[in-house]
């Protein structure tokens, strides 16, 4: 695995080069927010290790930038150890947090725990339907080959339902992989994160062929149009 240590403590990353190389995995480093970015870019890692009181940029603006593209994961590796800190880089779109000190066994596990939820390249399927490509190794929608922007959780949510062709997707498994189960209830996230994927995907958001609403159980993904039926309001809560 590839991955980025973005750190200004030069004895810090000298550590993790050191630990994360004799586990097998390839180093990158920056020294600041802003060669974190170009590197992330320009390099493609496999995940991101970024700590947040960098100069430059700061790491939360790092996160931001990053999510602006790409889904790859972002560990954050800080010393601060206030809860709002880890709140807001969680927030920003960072995916774990590890507060320094740490040992090196629990970092190498977050780090495999990160790994396990990317998928295998060869292993993930290409999806398409009306103008949308959606590329799951890559974690990419086009429309008519322009990349269309998503964000982490409108990803999150496409993703499970591209996953079940055709299959009815409860708003509570929905709800459940994506926020966590304490957000069982919270059906208004869904309605609106849907309506913004419509409006990304559907050639009309306000009649869609795809991304349809069964109501009062769920959704449904439907690549092909012609087995879709006309989708109504959606007005459940």
């Amino acid at each position: 695995m590839k991955i980025l240590v973005a750190d200004d403590d030069p004895q810090m990353v000298r550590a993790l080069r050191i630990t994360l190389a004799a586990h097998g995995h390839d180093v990158i480093t920056a020294a600041d927010g802003r060669e974190a970015i170009t590197t992330a870019v320009a390099a493609h890692p496999d995940l991101v290790l970024l700590d947040l009181g960098m100069p430059g940029l700061s790491g939360l603006e790092v996160i931001e930038a990053i999510r602006g593209w790409s889904t790859l994961p972002i560990l954050v590796i800080s010393g601060r150890t206030d809860s709002a800190d880890k709140v807001d880089a969680l927030d920003a779109g960072a995916d774990d947090y590890v507060t320094k000190p740490f040992a090196a066994d629990e970092l190498l596990a977050r780090v495999r725990a990160l790994a396990r939820r990317t998928p295998n390249a060869a292993d993930e399927p290409t999806v398409a339907f009306g103008d949308v490509v959606v590329d799951l190794a890559n974690r990419q929608v086009t429309r008519d080959g322009a990349v269309v922007r998503l964000t982490p959780t409108e990803w999150k949510i496409l993703d499970v339902l591209v996953r079940n062709p055709g299959r009815l997707v409860t708003r509570e498994r929905l709800l459940t992989e994506v926020w966590g189960p304490q957000y069982t209830s919270d059906t208004g996230y869904l309605r609106l994160y849907l309506a913004q994927l419509r409006k990304k995907l559907e050639r009309d958001s306000s009649h869609p062929e795809h991304l349809l609403t069964e109501q009062g159980m769920g959704y449904r993904f439907s690549p092909d149009t012609s087995s879709a039926a006309p989708e109504q309001p959606d007005t459940t809560s």
